[in-house]
């Protein structure tokens, strides 16, 4: 097959889904107007034109893109991100087109205005078959259209993201996350829920690592220092993705308390390395773990909380062990990326025989 992607470049989910395509021994052309980054994915790159329309300037490629389009000629052309990517190849007026939704592209793009709404439902209709990675993201994208939504989870690539127990540390406790430090990740509870644990059991070799930067680190440290806790809080930095199984291996326990999430992603490569999660209850995060069995949901915004499930996995070594299991085998069961893919895969056969039915 010859797929053309209309997706961010600078994205490791898109990366994913073009290695993906050519180690299957398909075609894959990405079309991004986000720079890839270095050693990742080819593209071709449409930078931002200068003008007062933000995401719409992305419009003023169109009659290059359809051309490009137009010569390549592929199976599929398939947009991601749907607020800009998808409005873009909905435009194009090319099938079979395909569109997945992202996150904040169906959630909250579409209530910025009438006009955004506008834009998201004309996509939808365009689109000949429309995927989510969580069950809960298809749910709100139905509000816009009638057709089926198809979830095809993004799931972890198991054979990178494995149990490593030689780099978990012997003499530390480590409570962990990664992710970029913004206010919709809830950082600030899990210093707070990290500050009671302290409180609690300060003799315990407790320490929290936050990996990922955001604008919001200098104010993140400036709270661990007011609590008293930040000689027990590194900041580790961006986090390169070939890296991130490592520092998953180095966690006693991994801690996601978003306040908003469409999935989540570094849930499952957490889990998928074996180690035990603690997920607020938002979003698509309580599809990705058994509440009890892989790690605990608890509310947002709830330190309280988040500290006695912390708690219960750091100080019970059979509950971390058997959570550790559990939690490896849920991910190879349900979100094993090489069978993901094989759902994509399967899709983009059935567009295309669709399409060559109808003509």
């Amino acid at each position: 097959m010859k797929i053309c992607l209309l997706a961010p470049a600078n994205s490791i989910h898109t990366s994913k889904i073009a290695y993906s395509l050519k180690e299957s021994g398909n075609e894959v052309l990405v079309i991004s107007f986000h720079k890839p980054l270095p050693k990742d994915v080819d593209a071709l790159y449409f930078p931002p034109i200068i003008s007062p329309l933000g995401k719409l300037n992305y419009l003023l490629h169109i009659p290059k893109i359809k051309k490009i389009i137009e010569q390549y000629h592929p199976d599929v052309l398939h947009a991601h991100y749907i607020s800009s990517y998808g409005l873009v190849g909905g435009l194009l007026n090319y099938h079979p087109f395909i569109v997945s939704v992202w996150g904040s592209d169906i959630f909250d793009f579409p209530k910025k205005s009438f006009l955004h709404k506008y834009f998201v439902r004309y996509a939808l209709k365009k689109a000949d078959f429309i995927l989510s990675t969580s069950n809960i993201m298809a749910e709100e994208t139905k509000k816009y259209t009638d057709k089926e939504v198809f979830v095809t989870p993004f799931g972890v690539e198991c054979d990178k993201f494995k149990p490593m127990p030689e780099l978990m540390p012997k003499d530390k406790i480590i409570v962990g996350t990664i992710k970029a430090l913004k206010p919709k990740y809830g950082i600030e509870y899990l210093i707070k829920a990290f500050k009671i644990l302290v409180d609690k059991y300060s003799y315990l070799p407790l320490e929290l690592h936050i990996g990922g930067e955001g604008y919001l680190k200098e104010e993140l440290e400036k709270l661990a220092k007011s609590l008293n806790i930040g000689d027990r809080v590194k900041f580790l930095g961006f986090i390169p993705h070939d890296e991130v199984p490592k520092y998953c291996n180095m966690f006693t326990v991994s801690v996601s308390v978003s306040e908003s999430e469409s999935f989540g992603v570094a849930v499952l490569e957490a889990e998928s390395c074996g180690i035990p999660v603690v997920v607020s209850n938002i979003g698509g995060l309580p599809e990705v773990v058994k509440d009890g069995e892989t790690g605990f949901i608890v509310p947002p915004k709830n330190p309280e909380a988040t500290a006695n499930a912390i708690e219960k996995i750091v100080l019970d070594e059979d509950l971390r062990k058997k959570l550790s299991v559990n939690a490896r085998n849920f991910v190879l069961d349900k979100y094993n990326w090489k069978e993901n893919f094989k759902l994509i895969a399967e899709i983009y056969k059935e567009a295309i025989k669709e399409i060559n039915n109808n003509v």
